[in-house]
C-alpha cells in the first residue's frame, strides 16, 4: 500500500510516498528512508526501491527533497547538500513517531547522489541503524574534479564564476539562473560501456525519455547550486557509521564505481561492497535484471541489521 504523506524539514514541507506491506504485522515494523538521486523525484528510482522493500516487509519512505518535486523550497531545483542531509534526518524523525514503525529499527538507502547524502546523514545521526547505497556518488567530487577526475582547474574556476554571477544576478532582478542537466537531443551512446560518453547517454535515456521522465523533473538546476555542491565532501565522515553496518552496491560497468570503492576503503567494519555484474550506473535505477539482485541483497542486509532483539531475520 502507498499513501501520500508530508513532513517538515528545516521549516519546509516535504512530500513523500509511504510504502507499507500489504500483510498485517504483530507490531511495529522496521523502516527505511529511501532518498533519490540529484535531479530525481520520488516517483522514479527511489519509489521503485521503496515499493520493492515494502513488498519484502519493510515500511519504506520515498520523498522529494526540498526544492524538488512536490516539496517546498525556493528557488526551485536548488541542489543544496546540507539541506539534502537534513531532509534525510527529518525523514527519520517522521518515521520514528509513526505507530507502524519501530524507531529502534530505521535504516537509510541512498541512490546516486543520495548514496553520499545518506552516508553523511548517518555519520552523525545514530537513529539510522543501517546504511545502504546504490550507485553511490560524491557530488562534491563530481563537481570539483569532474566525473573520473577529468575536469581542469580552469573549468572549475569558470563554474564557480558562473555560480557567483548567478547569486548576484538573482539578488539584482529576482531571476533564477539555470544550468542544463541533460542534452535536449539524444547524445552519442559511445561504443565503450564504461565511459563518460556512455554515462551521459545513460542519464539522458533515463530522465529524458518515456523510460522515467516525470513532469516535475525539468531539465535544469539552479546555477547557484554549483558552489554548494563543490564544497561538499560526502564520505569525509563515513568511518563514523561503524559499528552500524554499511552495504554499498555498484555495477561493474559503471564509470562512477570509483566513488563506491573509495568510500568503502574509508569506512570501518562492518561493511560490504556488492557488485552487480554487467550493470552501469543508471541500469541500477530501474532495469529489472539488475534491480532484482540489488533488492534481494538489500532485503537480506536490512532484515539482519534491523531485526528485533532476540529474533532471527526473516
Amino acid at each position: 500500500m502507498r499513501i501520500d504523506v508530508t513532513f517538515d524539514s528545516a521549516g519546509l514541507t516535504l512530500a513523500g510516498h509511504l510504502h507499507t506491506p500489504d500483510t498485517p504485522a504483530a507490531g511495529p515494523r522496521p523502516a527505511i528512508v529511501v532518498s533519490h538521486p540529484m535531479t530525481g523525484v520520488k516517483e522514479q528510482t527511489a519509489g521503485l526501491y521503496a515499493a520493492r522493500l515494502a513488498r519484502a516487509g519493510f515500511v519504506a519512505l520515498a520523498f522529494d527533497a526540498a526544492h524538488w518535486g512536490d516539496s517546498q523550497g525556493l528557488p526551485r531545483f536548488l541542489e543544496d547538500p546540507a539541506q539534502r542531509v537534513e531532509d534525510i534526518k527529518s525523514a527519520v524523525t517522521f518515521l520514528s513517531v509513526r505507530d507502524e514503525v519501530d524507531p529502534e529499527r530505521i535504516g537509510a538507502l541512498g541512490i546516486c547522489a543520495s548514496g553520499g547524502y545518506v552516508a553523511a546523514a548517518a555519520a552523525t545521526d545514530h537513529r539510522i541503524r543501517a546504511v545502504g547505497t546504490v550507485s553511490a556518488a560524491d557530488e562534491g567530487s563530481w563537481f570539483r574534479d569532474g566525473l573520473g577526475g577529468t575536469q581542469t582547474p580552469g573549468e572549475l574556476a569558470a563554474m564557480l564564476d558562473l555560480s557567483a554571477a548567478a547569486r548576484t544576478g538573482e539578488a539584482r532582478d529576482g531571476e533564477v539562473r539555470r544550468q542544463q542537466i541533460h542534452p535536449e537531443d539524444e547524445p552519442e551512446r559511445g561504443a565503450v560501456k564504461k565511459s563518460i560518453t556512455r554515462h551521459i547517454h545513460e542519464g539522458w535515456d533515463y530522465y529524458r525519455t518515456g523510460r522515467a521522465h516525470h513532469p516535475r523533473t525539468e531539465n535544469w538546476f539552479a546555477a547557484r547550486s554549483l558552489d554548494l555542491l563543490t564544497q561538499f565532501d560526502a564520505f569525509r565522515l563515513i568511518a563514523l557509521i561503524a559499528p552500524r553496518p554499511l552495504l554499498m552496491i555498484a555495477g561493474t560497468e559503471a564509470v562512477s564505481d570509483y566513488f563506491t570503492v573509495g568510500a568503502i576503503e574509508k569506512a570501518r567494519e562492518p561493511k560490504e561492497l556488492f557488485w552487480i555484474d554487467g550493470a552501469d550506473h543508471v541500469d541500477l535505477y530501474d532495469r529489472d535484471e539488475y534491480v532484482t539482485p540489488a533488492v534481494e541483497k538489500l532485503t537480506g542486509f536490512f532484515a539482519e541489521a534491523l531485526k528485533a532483539p532476540g529474533t532471527v531475520a526473516a
